[in-house]
């Protein structure tokens, strides 16, 4: 008889088990339907183990989410700007436009009176990504191709409100064409060349 698996390895299973539930559920069901025992049966565990490791199902469906995001949030840094935040956005935009997108309005909906959630959303998906944008920018105001007088953290506002607004109002429709437009009209004020 094999022995059996470790509490370690258990756990680590039940917590694959209820994030692939969560997302299946949400991308099927719609979030707004999603609940903590649809969840639990969904992944063969009590609802005590999903409570155990998140506090509601905003928290398990953001963590759900944040593996998911993979290489659609990451910024490149090929030197040229642009291009970088045109590849990026253009990336950000799409995956906003599909099921991951339907996941994150719902948690960000959530959210909105849910103070805890909020702050968690910023600390898991927002902050480490501005903070990344952040310090592309930095190395771009350092290569002269953008202004200095300009605080990076506003040019991130400037480039991805547009893409939020869009996204949290409902325009999903050849978002993801125009996003290399949004690119270029923000960088015309910004830039350092005319």
């Amino acid at each position: 008889m094999p022995p059996e698996p470790s509490s370690e390895r258990r756990s680590e299973r039940a917590r694959r088990a209820v994030l692939d539930a969560v997302y299946e559920l949400a991308t099927s069901k719609g979030y707004a339907k999603l609940t903590i025992e649809a969840i639990a049966s969904r992944a063969g565990v009590g609802k005590p183990t999903i409570y155990r490791w998140w506090s509601c199902k905003g928290a398990v469906a953001l963590d759900a989410l944040d593996e998911r995001l993979g290489a659609a949030s990451d910024l490149p840094d090929t030197g040229d700007v642009a291009a970088d935040l045109a590849a990026q956005i253009t990336s950000v935009t799409a995956m906003l436009t599909g099921d991951l997108g339907r996941v994150y309005r719902g948690i960000i909906g959530e959210a909105q009176s849910d103070p805890e959630l909020m702050e968690t959303v910023r600390e898991i998906i927002v902050d480490p990504r501005v903070r990344v944008c952040r310090e592309r920018l930095d190395r771009a105001v350092a290569a002269g191709q953008l202004r200095a007088d300009v605080p990076t953290a506003v040019m991130v506002d400037l480039f991805y409100a547009p893409v939020y607004y869009r996204f949290l109002m409902g325009f999903d429709d050849a978002d993801v064409e125009r996003s290399g437009d949004l690119v270029r009209e923000v960088l015309r004020g910004l830039s350092t060349s005319t």
